[in-house]
């Protein structure tokens, strides 16, 4: 509830990796940390931007990668920036 995606996709995130599985509690609920929950709530909204699992995969594992530089992270965005601004130019066309 606190990240706002639902069960059916914290699970289908596990399963690509994007958040590591859930620790048990012991009647056996799931238990997530503030770490995941962040991760669980920029996922939703990369989603919502219009990025690929591929992409938001490969951004928060820039972001768990403490010594990467900025400028990857920055150089992915950008790219997503120009598919949406060509996308915007095909559908002003049509």
């Amino acid at each position: 509830k606190a990240s706002g995606v639902n069960a059916k996709l914290i699970r289908h995130y596990e399963s690509l990796g994007i958040i590591p599985k859930a620790t048990r509690s012991d009647a056996g609920y799931r238990v997530y940390s503030e770490t995941d929950v962040n991760i669980l709530s920029f996922v939703k909204r990369a989603r919502g931007l219009g990025f690929s699992m591929k992409e938001i995969k490969k951004l928060v594992s820039l972001w768990r990668n403490r010594s990467r530089a900025s400028a990857d992270v920055k150089a992915l965005a950008t790219e997503h920036v120009k598919t949406m601004e060509q996308k915007i130019e095909e559908l002003q066309a049509m």
